[in-house]
């Protein structure tokens, strides 16, 4: 039976970098087919994940969006293939597409699209916006069987929590709940934090390969071992 693991947090929390990271341990671990999702038109995933990419070589969540009914092979076709991991896809949006690409979807088609990825995959991974505007965002974490919740040691984290409660109702019961931190130039008050936000299940610490990742366009790639790895496997643990 199919999962989907909707992660979700407050803004820059890191939730693409660890929802890929955690989809590509899950496949490591299981061999499971998996499909990482963003559903967000503010920054498309595409563009950075895969920034040499050739446009023909990438395809868009939008275009799979805008059919009149979804079927596998719609979301297959609109489906980014890694070179290295051969059951992981990549579904999202590309370079240049915004919000006035596409008609905004209806939620009839969003419980398509995820029926449909159910099907494709074992583990669906949704990169969750804070948009509570987008359809697909919410129906992840209504429909997910588990929600990776982030934070930040930091007072904008603490703010957004307070403030935006009500995006959070739905996964209440059935996440686990993580501190990311971001950078190591800082100090972060982890501790503090943590016994803020209360009953933390894991912490994740700062890595630097992340980061040289982010700036070189090779998130999309497995980062080597290290502490930041481990723990993102032991979520992945948990998650399976």
């Amino acid at each position: 039976m199919s999962k989907m693991i909707a992660v979700c947090g407050s803004p820059n929390s890191g939730k693409t970098t660890v929802a890929l990271k955690l989809g590509q341990e899950i496949y490591t671990l299981t061999k499971a087919p998996v499909i990482f999702l963003s559903p967000d038109l503010s920054v498309p995933s595409m563009a950075y994940l895969f920034p040499n990419g050739k446009d023909s070589e990438l395809f868009s969540l939008g275009a799979a969006l805008d059919k009149t009914d979804i079927y596998v092979e719609d979301v297959l076709k609109e489906t980014v293939g890694s070179r290295t991991m051969r059951n992981f896809g990549f579904l999202g949006f590309k370079l240049g597409e915004n919000k006035y690409s596409y008609p905004r979807p209806t939620e009839d088609k969003v419980d398509q699209l995820i029926t449909v990825l159910k099907d494709l995959a074992e583990y669906v991974i949704a990169d969750c916006t804070c948009d509570e505007g987008d359809l697909l965002s919410s129906a992840a974490k209504r429909d997910c069987d588990v929600a990776v919740r982030l934070f930040t040691p930091d007072i904008k984290c603490i703010t957004y929590c307070a403030s935006c409660v009500n995006q959070f109702v739905t996964v209440e019961n059935k996440c686990i709940k993580v501190m990311n931190i971001p950078d190591n130039d800082v100090y972060y008050p982890i501790k503090e934090s943590a016994d803020h936000f209360k009953d933390m299940d894991h912490i994740i610490p700062y890595e630097r390969e992340i980061k040289k990742q982010m700036i070189t366009g090779a998130l999309s790639e497995r980062i080597g071992n290290g502490k930041f790895r481990s723990e993102i496997e032991k979520i992945a643990k948990a998650v399976i």
